[in-house]
């Protein structure tokens, strides 16, 4: 299966597979968000999760996947270092701010910084097509945080600090998801990376949890919590896992804006299950933000495939 996806790095097949892993992503990552935002505390719950897939990591890191070369020792210091501080950042959000209004936001600063370094790092770039789908994409998103935080009845005391945290939080988002397109194509085995990935991500907040909770679990349903730390930590496999293998496989920037479509399955969840009102004017900026990750998809695949077609012709003429 490496040699597989490797082979299909840069080609049609593997964009293809990079797209269903980008918006498979965007579904999961929804899921994720309103779990942690549910019934526990946005600390523990997160604990849980990250202990589960800690857990559940490690027999494959230790005896599954090839062991890391030596320098990716520091950079899988450096994704636990980003990612702590992200997990820390959007805990403090969604404890402070309704999951519909901090999920927006984060959502929307995250793919289009994650594009301009994407650009600078990675050489990266759009066509015209596709960044008229980022512009209304990102339309969409923005105006949806904008319309959360005007019509926000519940929680206007605590508004402002959660915005300021989901600020943070977005541009954590585009500074993970760079980093992590850098890890993951740096080793050769991009399981290697993704096995020690959540062993390592798994450490930080379990022991925040414990410090915040002083020890005492005395007043928290374990029997609930658990299961759903191991749901957590199952879609988080998924989701993190599918992202940072779309990036290896193809663009890191249309990746990271395709993600953002997760905004439309978080409205559906927060309405169907967080009981959070979307209406007419909330509906219309979701379908907005559907429209421009369609521009985005569907430009980028259309140019690879003219770029294919390209590389067959040039090929035949020169032998």
């Amino acid at each position: 299966m490496v040699d597989w996806l490797l082979q299909a790095e840069n080609t049609q097949q593997g964009s293809n597979l990079a797209l269903f892993l980008a918006i498979m992503a965007a579904f999961l990552h929804a899921i994720f968000g309103a779990l942690q935002k549910g019934k526990f505390d946005p600390w523990l719950m997160r604990a849980a999760i990250d202990l589960s897939y800690g857990l559940m990591a490690l027999p494959f890191a230790l005896f599954v996947v090839p062991w890391p070369e030596n320098y990716m020792w520091p950079l899988f210091f450096g994704a636990f270092i980003i990612h702590t501080a992200y997990k820390v950042m959007q805990a403090m959000a969604y404890s402070r701010g309704a999951f519909t209004v901090v999920y927006p936001v984060v959502r929307g600063i995250g793919p289009l910084l994650t594009v301009i370094v994407a650009y600078f790092v990675f050489s990266e770039s759009f066509n015209f097509t596709q960044w008229f789908g980022v512009v209304i994409l990102l339309c969409g998103i923005l105006g949806l945080a904008v319309y959360n935080v005007r019509f926000l009845l519940k929680g206007r005391e605590t508004l402002a600090s959660a915005l300021v945290f989901a600020c943070i939080t977005g541009v954590l988002v585009a500074l993970y998801t760079n980093y992590d397109a850098y890890g993951i194509r740096a080793t050769s085995n991009p399981f290697t990376f993704l096995a020690w990935f959540f062993v390592i991500d798994s450490i930080a907040m379990p022991l925040i949890a414990l410090w915040k909770s002083k020890g005492d679990f005395s007043n928290i349903d374990l029997k609930s919590l658990a299961p759903r730390g191991i749901v957590g930590g199952l879609i988080a496999f998924f989701s993190f896992g599918g992202i940072m293998l779309a990036t290896r496989l193809d663009k890191v920037g249309e990746a990271a804006v395709l993600r953002e479509t997760s905004i439309v399955f978080a409205a559906i969840i927060g309405w169907l299950f967080l009981k959070e009102t979307v209406g007419p004017r909330r509906i219309s900026l979701i379908v907005l933000i559907a429209i421009g990750a369609v521009f985005v998809a569907v430009s980028y695949t259309h140019l690879r495939a003219h770029e294919t077609e390209a590389d067959l012709v040039c090929r035949l003429l020169l032998e």
